[in-house]
This record gives structure tokens, sequence and C-alpha cells, in this order.
């Protein structure tokens, strides 16, 4: 599909919005991204006649203090739609407050998972991605922060209803925050091909997706033109499709407090131990617990990423990360890790951790991190 089709496909979803019973539109966005994306200018038509209810992120992550103010927007304006447009946090943020759940107990209902408490979408939900790297727009699970403790919510009406891309929407983000959301992309593709949770489907979708962001990622950054960021979009979005089925595994398990004490954003922060635990996977192969081949998987990025064996692989992971110009020395970074390392692993995502092939717990994890 070439790009003018792809866009005009994409961009008549839009239309959608001026159908004459949605009255009240709430708009979650970032503060900067609404505008310097060019999102405000290409809803513009489409948002003509309509009452407007802008509510702009404050936090840098999704935390359930804005949680609630968002609802509380929500209640009180009463919308017949929300539009999401910014990152992975402002969507996820968009896709909680859109649920509507039997009590009034939100933390406590997320804090114990309760998912059966929810009952319904309040309304329908559009998301306007302004980075290629989450792929949270095609997502069914939503991230949130309860003092300082990450919580996930995975529920099929966390799914947003529509999602338009367009390269324009990221062409104008700084390169720090495009590498970072490239490197999401990369590592949510390549942890999905190993998770215990994979299956063909979700296969076929981080294969697609690390296809283009083999090829594009490395461009879209030297030369962000329409038709890199395009393929980034895609990249990211089937990205999202594939752990959406398969979920992700140890690197983004031990990433989050990297990025809640430290402020490395997400994909830099994944990044920050994806080789090292791929290193442990593949040196032990043979003590896989995956119901598919582990070795036959990693040699499909072998292969895609045009490299005769894994270790060529290493080099070619390692030279993306040269590239990005990130900074990926713990200590520049300001975080010591044999200090902190008990702080690390008690934030440790289990649920995530499980899904690696190779059995790992704690003081496996601890090895890794500090050899």
């Amino acid at each position: 599909m070439t790009l003018s089709i792809f866009l005009k496909k994409e961009l008549k979803k839009l239309n959608q919005i001026e159908n004459k019973s949605i009255k009240k539109i709430l708009i979650v966005a970032g503060r900067t991204s609404f505008s310097k994306s060019g999102a405000q200018k290409l809803l513009e038509k489409s948002l003509k006649n309509k009452e407007i209810k802008l509510y702009f992120k404050k936090n840098y992550l999704p935390t359930i203090k804005e949680l609630n103010l968002i609802i509380k927007n929500r209640n009180t304006f009463k919308p017949d739609l929300i539009i999401a447009v910014g990152g992975g946090s402002v969507i996820d943020l968009a896709k909680i407050s859109n649920l509507v759940w039997a009590d009034n107990q939100l933390q406590k209902n997320v804090q114990k998972n309760n998912l059966n408490k929810i009952k319904k979408k309040y309304c329908k939900l559009i998301v306007l991605p302004t980075t290629a790297g989450s792929g949270a727009e095609t997502t069914s699970g939503a991230v949130i922060y309860i003092k300082g403790i990450k919580y996930s919510i995975d529920s099929s009406y966390v799914k947003p209803d529509v999602y338009v891309l367009h390269p324009n929407l990221h062409k104008n983000i700084d390169r720090k925050n495009r590498a970072s959301s490239g490197l999401d992309a990369i590592s949510q593709a390549l942890e999905s091909l190993i998770s215990m949770k994979s299956n063909k489907k979700s296969v076929f979708f981080a294969k697609k997706s690390l296809k283009l962001s083999f090829k594009y990622f490395l461009n879209s950054l030297k030369k962000p033109t329409d038709f890199n960021l395009f393929q980034m979009s895609l990249a990211a979005n089937y990205a999202g499709k594939a752990i959406d089925i398969s979920k992700t595994t140890a690197p983004h398990a031990i990433s989050y407090y990297f990025t809640e004490k430290h402020n490395v954003s997400h994909g830099h922060a994944v990044f920050l131990t994806l080789i090292k635990f791929f290193e442990y996977n593949f040196l032990n192969l043979n003590k896989s617990n995956s119901d598919f081949n582990l070795a036959h998987r990693i040699n499909i990025m072998i292969k895609l990423s045009n490299s005769k064996n894994f270790f060529e692989f290493l080099v070619f992971l390692k030279r993306i990360k040269k590239e990005t110009k990130l900074e990926f020395n713990f200590s520049k970074l300001g975080i010591n890790l044999q200090k902190n390392i008990h702080k690390i692993l008690k934030e440790v995502n289990p649920a995530r951790l499980a899904n690696n092939p190779v059995n790992l717990d704690l003081n496996k994890v601890k090895k890794i991190l500090l050899n």
C-alpha cells in the first residue's frame, strides 16, 4: 500500500467524528503534542460545531491521581466521544478513563486486578498516536501508577474503538523521543517472538514489525521523511498487535524502575537490559520451558537482521543502540545497580518475568544485571 492511499484511508476514519449524534468531545492530550504534532490542525474540520473540552496531561507517568482528574472531567462534561492525542502515557490514561466500573472503588479494583468489575465503556474512544513505538493504540492493555507502583489493566474493554496513524503526527518530536519510541517497538517485537504466550498470530505480527523497524528505524532518525515515519508507524502498530497477544518478557519487567525512579523514557529503559536477557536465553536454549522451539524463534530474529549468527545479531543490536545516541551507561544515567539492586528487583513485574521462555527468578535476574 502506498503512503498516499494509506493516509487517505486513515484520514477517512476522522469522518465519523462529524456524526450528528456526537455533540460533545473530550480530548485527552499531551500539553505540547496536541498542537506541535499537527493534530489540532488535522482535527479542525471534524471538530467544527462540536462542544470541546481539552484535558492536557500534567505528569510524565500515567498516575491514579491524574486518572481520577480525567474521570471527574468526563463525568462533569459527559462527552459523546473521547479522543486521545499523544504517546503511550496519554493513550493509557484515556483508555482507562473510558471504563465504567460497577462501583467507585477504582484504586482498589486496579490494585486487586478486579477486571470483572468493569461493566462497559463510557463512550467511543478514538486514538491518534503522536509517537511510533508503544503500539498502545491497538492493545487491550493499559498501565497506571499508584504510589509509585505500576499496575496493568488487561481487558477487551480497554482497547480503543478507532485509531488513526499519520506520520506527520510524530514528525516534530525530538530525536531522543523518536529514538526511544523506536526502541520500544523493536523491544516489543523481539520479546513477543520468545514470549511463553506467543502463538502463530503474534509471531506473524512480530515478524512484520521487525522487518520494517530493522530497515527503517535508523533511517527515521537520520532522515525523518514522511515515508520513513510511515514505515515506523506500521512497525509500532504491528508490535502492539503482537504484544497484545503474547505480552512482554523480562526486559519490560525490569524497565519500570528506570523510568519511574530515574526518568529514563520507556523504550530506552527497556533496551538498557534487553541484550543481556537475550544472551541469557540463547546460552540456556536447552533449558527453555516453551512449547515452541526457542532456537527457531531466535533464528527468525537473526535472519530478519541479515545476521549470520546470534553473536552477529548482538553486534547488530549494539550498533542500533550506538546510533540512537542515547546514553546506555548506568552510572552516567545516575543509576547505581549494585546499590539499588534490591529496589529494582522489588518493582519487577512478576507476570512479565514469567513470560520469559527460560526460567527466571529474582536471584537469576540479579546475576544478569550485575554481571
